[in-house]
């Protein structure tokens, strides 16, 4: 497909400048026949002033060119054969000599657009995305996995930094899953896919950084909307939500708020081979089969008010809060028979029929201050404070029963209650300027996080409850972060260089207090397993474009890049499934550090190729551990290293009413460990990722789309191999009640495919997982917008094109932004 369409791709280049022969960017350029004056293509110009038309039939035509404060002008007309590349009319503006009234833009965003530095999937500008929360969007975007066990990875990469509105967020493991379920795609204007972030942001996230974007309405006067949907696969689901905003020259109020309360069903089938009897013979002799079923419930509260006001022409204040308030739980039926393999008999059968209620509340609050003058100079400044209130009560009752299930041989009943609170402090700010024919940048950030994570285990008899005191504990974790960069960019003849250098004080404590049980006494003792973590780091980034020839455009870029421990992975607390199955944290935790070359290029404007090698060193691994004899544990270790080589390719075509993106992102990665004789890991997988998105405008207002992914085989965690996944949505919208109003409906995995499964035989025992979700469901959903929809100042339109070009030409962008 990419063959064929390439064949028809061919261009009309030009440039636009104003009357001082300065480049223009963000003009607006419109390809016009001379028949009738019809437009056939429309366009922007880049940061080189330059335009261009791709996909275009012989014929007569001339170009239209306008710009704010500029006159607009049209060009001769000249005739295109449809073959080979053509240059096109070059156009110099003059400034207006009166005042603009009024512009009116009309503009579809693309579903996804790919730059030198990320990839944007327009999530309100798509049918499917309808009805689905942040995480199932990820799961779908291109180079993005998300494995059993919700974690996320990035073309092969497991350390992915997620960002909220330009802001990281503290969450990682299933903290983060839970918190990007809450999230409806109501509420998401874009996901950005960032692969070479800049020395501006957070050296973490060795994959890069996934930055979600939430709505914020731009027009003048006031306006809003009104949404409502429902979906359903084994459960019903349902959302709704409202908008409102209020603009005028100097203030701009608003907020927004999205409700959602959903049934989800999950299934799973964990088998697990254990060597018992003399764990160092490697001979398996206890198998558990169990199978689970899980009901989970969500209902959540998700709103975001704020204010922007500007003091004069060159400074805006602004404030605001936004934030989640979640009810979750979930029942979680499993039965395991256990049997010993020597001679295949069942010794009992566990059933486990588990409940659990949470609350997840979280709430953050920013004040910011943007200052930009006419001579280039730039100051950004954001204090925030974010709080995470999250409380789990988890009741486990374990019964064993004899073989034929017909009489009880034993029960345990656990009841695990797990409060944390987590909560953020941060200064960031951010100054950039003209310098020696380039742009300067520099700033600092001040970071402070303070968690503390109560976890009590209580036996539960019939006459009560008592506290298990080897199995509870207290753990609290503080860590500051004090970073300052330097990034310089400039223009050279043909060439853009960008440099760049972070640096990072870490220092970090965790103490985890509880009860241990001395065996010589039998008695209870207190423990406290305190650490200290104090380092400095540097982490150097730099990337070079050759752009001589726009047509055929390269990048070279490098980075060094961190991620350190999630707070719960330090904590050494145990999280039951059953009473044979568990996860616990690692007090020994150190960061991990990747080295990242890549080579990009980019031919005519469309077809980007991105070639990516990393170096892992003490990469995060989920491991898989037997404990009194037979009890299997997850935990995270700094296992193994990792190289891996990724090659990805991108291509938009659109042709009159039918448009597709297509991405492969292919990888090849190896895990190398050496943790004793039961600790040896010598993994290699080749895997890629196919995703594409087909929009059909089929005129009257309706709209269809058909979009798909494929996940080959591939390792996650090191030492989990992992089967293919892939699924295909369809979707249609329709606008109604006089553009103001959009009807969509879609459908989900459509043919139900979406299964994951996975083996690991590391250690003394062997283990294959797999399961599936709700991932087929129909879904609608009813938008109506109200109001002024009306944008009419050049002062708006100035910010946004000069924020996007900064970010294209720096590899990043600022991470406070409004």
């Amino acid at each position: 497909m990419l063959c064929a369409v390439l064949t028809q791709a061919q261009n009309i280049t030009g440039t636009v400048k104003d009357d001082q022969g300065k480049n223009l960017s963000g003009a607006t350029v419109a390809l016009k026949k001379v028949k009738d004056s019809a437009t056939v293509k429309l366009g922007v110009t880049n940061s080189s002033g330059q335009y261009s038309f791709t996909g275009v039939n012989s014929g007569q035509y001339f170009v239209n060119v306008s710009f704010i404060g500029h006159e607009a002008k049209n060009s001769p007309s000249f005739e295109y054969s449809g073959s080979g590349d053509a240059k096109g009319p070059d156009f110099s503006l003059a400034k207006q000599s009166g005042n603009l009234k009024e512009v009116t833009v009309a503009y579809r965003k693309p579903v996804i657009e790919v730059k030198a530095d990320k990839t944007i999937l327009n999530v309100e500008n798509s049918v499917n995305a309808v009805g689905q929360d942040a995480l199932e969007l990820l799961r779908k975007a291109p180079g993005v996995l998300v494995d059993k066990d919700d974690n996320l990875s990035l073309s092969g990469k497991n350390g992915v930094q997620v960002y909220i509105d330009g802001r990281p967020t503290p969450l990682s493991g299933k903290d983060l899953s839970d918190y990007l379920k809450t999230i409806q795609s109501a509420s998401i204007e874009a996901v950005e896919i960032i692969t070479n972030p800049s020395a501006k942001y957070d050296a973490a996230g060795n994959a890069g950084i996934i930055n979600i974007k939430l709505k914020k309405n731009k027009s003048y006067g006031t306006n809003g909307s009104i949404n409502g949907g429902y979906a359903i696969g084994t459960f019903p689901k349902y959302n709704a939500g409202i908008s409102l905003n209020n603009r005028n020259k100097f203030v701009n109020l608003y907020g927004n708020y999205n409700y959602n309360n959903s049934d989800n069903r999950n299934n799973m089938w964990l088998y697990r081979a254990v060597d018992v009897t003399n764990p160092a013979d490697g001979i398996k002799d206890t198998l558990f089969d169990g199978a689970t079923k899980m009901n989970m419930r969500n209902e959540s509260h998700a709103f975001k008010v704020g204010a922007d006001m500007s003091l004069n022409k060159r400074s805006t204040i602004g404030v605001m809060i936004n934030g989640n308030l979640t009810k979750s739980g979930f029942d979680n039926f499993s039965r395991t028979p256990i049997s010993y393999i020597p001679t295949n008999t069942v010794d009992r059968i566990l059933v486990a029929n588990n409940t659990s209620d949470s609350k997840r509340d979280n709430a953050n609050f920013n004040l910011n201050y943007r200052y930009a003058d006419t001579a280039g100079r730039e100051l950004s400044m954001d204090a925030d404070y974010g709080l995470y209130r999250i409380k789990n009560d988890q009741m486990q009752p374990n019964t064993y029963y004899n073989p034929s299930e017909t009489s009880i041989i034993s029960e345990r009943i656990y009841n695990m209650v797990a409060p944390s609170d987590i909560d953020l402090y941060s200064f960031k700010t951010d100054y950039e300027q003209n310098f020696k024919k380039g742009r300067l940048g520099i700033g600092g950030k001040v970071s402070y996080v303070e968690t503390a994570n109560d976890f009590a285990t209580y036996n539960v008899y019939n006459t009560g409850k008592e506290i298990d005191k080897g199995r509870s504990n207290d753990f609290d974790y503080k860590e500051n972060i004090n970073a300052l960069y330097v990034n310089y960019n400039r223009p050279f003849k043909g060439v853009m260089v960008q440099l760049g250098l972070r640096t990072e004080n870490t220092n970090a404590k965790g103490t985890s207090v509880g009860l241990k049980l001395n065996q010589t006494t039998n008695v209870y003792e207190p423990f406290d397993s305190t650490f200290k973590r104090n380092y400095t780091d540097f982490f150097p980034s730099a990337a070079v474009t050759f752009n001589k020839k726009p047509m055929s455009q390269w990048t070279l870029t490098y980075s060094r890049r961190i991620d350190r421990p999630a707070y719960q992975n330090l904590n050494p607390f145990e999280f039951r499934l059953d009473e044979y199955t568990y996860q616990k944290g690692n007090t020994n935790l150190t960061p991990q550090y990747t080295n990242s070359f890549g080579i990009t290029h980019v031919y005519k404007y469309t077809l980007t190729t991105t070639l990516n090698y990393s170096h892992v060193q003490d990469i995060f691994s989920a491991i898989l551990g037997v404990t009194e004899k037979s009890k299997g544990y997850i935990t995270t270790e700094n296992l193994a290293k990792q190289d891996i080589v990724s090659l990805n390719i991108s291509y938009p075509f659109q042709y009159k009413w039918y448009s597709v993106f297509a991405n492969v992102n292919t990888y090849y990665s190896k895990y190398k460990a050496d943790k004793g004789p039961q600790g040896k890991i010598d993994l290699d997988v080749f895997s890629f990722n196919v995703y594409a998105q087909q929009t059909f405008r089929l005129g009257k207002g309706w709209t269809g789309e058909l979009s798909g992914f494929y996940t080959a085989p591939s390792i996650y965690q090191g030492t989990f191999k992992a089967i293919g996944m892939g699924g295909l949505d369809g979707g249609l919208s329709k606008t109604v009640l006089k553009n103001k109003g959009t009807v969509k409906i879609a459908v989900s995995d459509m043919f139900k495919t979406m299964k994951w499964k996975g083996v690991s035989d590391y250690g003394n025992q062997y283990t294959r997982a797999n399961g599936n979700w709700e991932s087929r469901q129909f879904k609608i959903n009813f938008t109506y917008r109200f109001g002024s929809n009306e944008v009419k100042a050049a002062r708006q339109r100035k910010t946004g094109i000069e924020d996007e070009n900064k970010r294209v030409n720096s590899g990043g962008g600022g991470l406070g932004g409004n």
